[in-house]
């Protein structure tokens, strides 16, 4: 009978224990990179793409470092406080990451893009996304970086030496589509792709008339390079939200077993206090037990 009684609590203490001390070690070099990031892009003299990664690194780091910290001491020393701690983070995460999870799915409803005839490619249009979407990606602050992290990519030098013919035969990317060449219904004087040759005909898509065939402009000023953006912002969002849904299921089992975990500790405490059992001691036990020892051979 003893048995059975020890035995969920070792379980969920050494679960809850092992999970978190997991999670703490690898807290670290998540903290690290962000760190190494925020130095590297302090030290660049523009936006650049590490920047945008700095903040969800640093924000994923310390969280994961605080909200492992005082479950691992809890569940490995036995203190309930902490353990009651580590379960309140926890479920705050739970329903953070349930509002981000909604939030996520009516963010990228919409989009996709259309597809073009005798392409095997996408374009995108900005009036097809949702309206949040729309003013995060036009915001200055927001374009500024996702600018400077296309231009620097190799998505356009990618694509600068194709022919027409590889328009007709080889697919696109969301960012390559919008940003690197003129939309498909675009009409120049030119082969329609690159834009040379006469003037522009004058009833057209406005991104036709912004698109230059210089490499540093392209087409990074047209609304379709926002909508790709968009798209690949959608894209890496809709993948974050599955990754969401599989964490809630995992949270919500640990908090089960943290639960587990608090109230054995609970009860740790109650046969500490009424000296019926030091099996699974306090976390202070063994320190009031070294402290007695020395008290009596100090008088």
């Amino acid at each position: 009978m003893n048995h059975g009684q020890q035995q969920p609590y070792h379980l969920s203490n050494t679960v809850i224990g092992y999970l978190n001390l997991l999670t703490l070690l690898a807290s670290i070099p998540v903290i690290g990179a962000g760190l190494w990031l925020a130095h590297a892009a302090s030290a660049a003299p523009g936006p650049t793409c590490q920047s945008a990664l700095q903040a969800p690194l640093l924000a994923v780091g310390f969280v994961a470092f605080l909200v492992s910290l005082p479950g691992f001491v809890g569940a490995r020393y036995h203190v309930s406080w902490a353990l009651w701690l580590y379960l309140l983070a926890v479920l705050l995460l739970v329903l953070f990451l349930l509002g981000a999870t909604v939030f996520g799915l009516a963010v990228t409803a919409g989009g996709g893009g259309r597809m073009v005839p005798g392409r095997p490619y996408r374009e995108y249009r900005m009036r097809d996304y949702s309206p949040w979407l729309r003013g995060h990606v036009s915001a200055d602050r927001y374009w500024r970086t996702a600018l400077a992290c296309v231009a620097s990519s190799r998505a356009c030098p990618k694509v600068a030496g194709w022919t027409p013919d590889d328009y007709m035969r080889r697919d696109l990317t969301p960012v390559q589509s919008g940003c690197c060449k003129p939309p498909t219904s675009c009409v120049y004087g030119g082969d329609g792709l690159t834009g040379q040759g006469p003037a522009v005909v004058a009833v057209q898509d406005e991104d036709c008339f912004r698109w230059q065939n210089d490499p540093a402009v392209l087409c990074y000023g047209c609304d379709s390079c926002r909508a790709g953006v968009m798209e690949q912002l959608r894209r890496h969002w809709h993948n974050v939200t599955v990754v969401n849904a599989v964490l809630l299921l995992l949270l919500i089992a640990v908090c089960s077993c943290g639960c587990c975990a608090f109230r054995n500790a609970r009860r740790a405490e109650y046969a500490y206090a009424g000296r019926m059992s030091k099996i699974h001691p306090r976390w202070d036990y063994f320190w009031s037990r070294w402290w007695r020892g020395h008290r009596e051979q100090i008088y």
